[in-house]
Formats: structure tokens, sequence, C-alpha cells
């Protein structure tokens, strides 16, 4: 509850359908097919990560690995919804929905060509806290478990979504500043461009370090994205298996009747599956929908951001991917812990930079971790995302 500006009367989320389904299973989307390297491919290039083993075939099969794999952030694409299905349970009426965060484990298995994952959802906890984007907000935090068809563990998500009042966001205008999009110099661009290129090859042969060569304090290489354009957002939300129409069917949880499977979230601008079911682009999220807002200025007005901005779990696939690039074909990104703090917005460039804190030679999981600071920027020095994360690598 928060009180409103020149006024005593109190704003206040209706949070009636959110408690009773605490710690409760819930259902949601499930992809049809496996996914193939051309699914691979196109993740590659949706989340601008042209690392060779993932869309190369002559040097992926020259490489450890003997062929096409995916990145380890692609648990993600083979999911329904970005993987917050399970944080967005509950209807809370003329509302809207970001992505706050996400965590993630990994558990060794390498997804390749053919691989299909299930997922086991649960909607973990919330509270309620007040907001300068739109006053009070509601986190609620979901855990999805990622398996194989044979049951063999992938990972583990718990992704965070940040539900508020559409009409309280829209009169508090917090980006309000951020009407216009930025104007690149030649001179500018092409510095941009050398970063991205330096941060490609820093890595490219997929050289693992080795524990005792890395040291507190070490710098990664820093990685850029952009600028960021509505063509660029479009293609990244195009690289999510589910937008393809007909991708997935809705499944629900054995033995429980009430499992939150695609039911009305309260948004003010709802989907309408109804329509879906004859003109699949009412469902798709790219040209309707709660999540056109992403791509439509227009739309994203109405919901509180007044550009074209971009998705949260792309941030989280830009996290693992760069971690992942770092420590090579031998290395693997074992836990991430990212906490979204404001949005990439069309025309901005964001920069990953990551510095180690730690080195644990044995640990928990049975090998031995970096422990790396990670955080994202754009041009203005605005923190869009900070976290932590433990990385593997060869002794």
């Amino acid at each position: 509850m928060a009180m409103g500006e020149n006024s005593r009367v109190p704003i206040t989320l209706d949070l009636s359908d959110i408690e009773h389904r605490v710690g409760k299973p819930c259902g949601g989307g499930e992809l049809l097919d496996p996914c193939s390297a051309m699914d691979i491919r196109r993740w590659a290039m949706g989340m601008d990560y042209p690392n060779p083993i993932h869309w190369d075939e002559e040097f992926a099969r020259n490489s450890k690995f003997g062929g096409i794999v995916a990145p380890q952030s692609m648990a993600v694409c083979m999911d329904f919804g970005d993987g917050i299905g399970p944080s967005l349970v509950g209807h809370i009426p003329n509302s809207h929905m970001l992505f706050g965060g996400e965590e993630w484990w990994f558990y060794g298995h390498t997804i390749r060509p053919g691989d299909q994952l299930f997922q086991e959802r649960r909607f973990h906890d919330y509270k309620l806290v007040d907001t300068k984007f739109a006053g009070p907000t509601l986190i609620q935090r979901g855990d999805t478990t990622h398996r194989t068809r044979n049951g063999t563990l992938v990972a583990k998500e718990r992704g965070t979504s940040l539900r508020y009042l559409v009409a309280e966001a829209e009169k508090r205008k917090l980006f309000e500043a951020n009407t216009k999009n930025p104007v690149w110099t030649s001179d500018e661009l092409k510095k941009i461009a050398k970063i991205r290129r330096d941060w490609i090859l820093s890595n490219r042969k997929g050289i693992s370090p080795h524990f005792e060569e890395v040291q507190v304090g070490d710098k990664l290489p820093r990685r850029a994205l952009g600028p960021h354009s509505i063509a660029s957002i479009a293609t990244e939300w195009r690289a999510f298996s589910f937008t393809t129409w007909g991708s997935y069917r809705w499944v629900g949880v054995p033995g429980v009747p009430d499992a939150w499977i695609n039911q009305d979230n309260g948004f003010t601008i709802p989907v309408d599956y109804e329509e879906a079911a004859i003109d699949p682009r009412a469902a798709d999220g790219l040209y309707s929908g709660p999540a056109s807002g992403h791509v439509n200025k227009s739309t994203g007005a109405e919901i509180g951001l007044p550009r074209v901005y971009g998705y949260g779990a792309t941030m989280g696939a830009w996290a693992t991917d760069y971690l992942a690039y770092w420590a090579g074909h031998d290395g693997m990104v074992r836990h991430t812990k990212v906490a979204f703090r404001a949005p990439y917005f069309e025309g901005d460039v964001t920069y990953v930079d990551g510095e180690v804190i730690g080195k644990e030679a044995s640990s928990a999981w049975g090998v031995p971790l970096i422990a790396i600071k990670l955080q994202m920027t754009n041009q203005d020095s605005t923190l869009l995302v900070d976290g932590t994360a433990e990385v593997e690598v060869p002794l």
C-alpha cells in the first residue's frame, strides 16, 4: 500500500488471488519439438553471441564437442514465456510487469540438437514494496526446473517479476527523460564496433583459463551490444522458440486442479488466446498483447515505458553467454544471480563487464570455481544489471 501524490487515498494492489498460490506448483506452455541445430544458430544470432561452436559446423565438429552445441543460456529458449511464468501467477487487475532478475544453476548437461527440455514450475514467494517507478510494486519469485526427456537435470531458474499498476507508473513518468534515442557519430560507432570485435577475438578459440592463472582483481574483456534497434529487439524475441506459431501446448500439473496455466494476469493489455486460435498473431507478442510494447512505442507508453525497450530474459542470456565465453570449452557457468535495475532502450548501447572477486579450489559442486562480479551499463553509465556468478574452470 502507498499514498497517492497530493492525496490521502491509498494506492493498493489487489493481492486476493496471490496469497493462496504461494508454494504451489503451476503449469504453463511446453514446446512440442526438440531443438535443432538451426534453432541453436537462431538463438546465438538473436543474442548476438558469435561463439563459433554454436553456429559454425566445421569449427564445432573439430572441437571437443564434435558438432554444434547450444549456449548454456539456451535453457530459457527451450521454455515458454522467457521463463518468467512461475513468478506471474495470480490475477492483479489493471497491472503490468517487468522482469526483475533471475538466478540460474547449471548441472553439467550440454544441450545438443535433438534435446527437448521439460519443466516443473512452482510459485515460490512474494513481497510488496514501494518503488519510484510505480509506487506499490509486487515482487514475485517463481522456480523452474529443466530436465531432458530421460530425466537428466539440466538447470534450475528462479525468476523475479515486478508487478505494478499501469496508471500509477504512467502518472510518475520515471523514464520521461528517455523519450529520445541517442544520436551516434561515425567515430563513436567505430569505437563501439571495435569493443565488440575485440571481445569476439578475446576467446574465439575457446581456450579455458586454468585455476592457478586466474587472480582476484582480474578484469574480463568488455563486451558491447548495440546500438539497440527495433530490428535487433525483434530479432531477440523471434529467437525464443515459443514465439513461433503453433510451437507449444498448455500443460497442467497432475492432481492440481488450479495450477495457473494460462489464466488472465489482469494486464491492461491482455493476451487474446481465443482470437489466437484463428489468427496466431494475436498472441505471439510482437504484433499485439502485453509484450508488444517492447517494439511498439505507443504500446510501451501505455504501460509506463516511453521508448522501445528490451527484454529482461535477453539481459540474463547476455550475462551467461559473456561468462561462458570467458570460461572456454573446458569451463562452465555453474551459478548466476543477477538483478535487472533498468531496461535498455532503443538507440542505447549496453556494455558488459566482469571482475574476478574470489576463488575456490574445492567447491560444493566438486569443481574449482571462480567468483565473478558482473555489471551491465549503458552509454550514460546507468546501471542496467548487476550480479555475481560462479564459473567452473580447469585446474
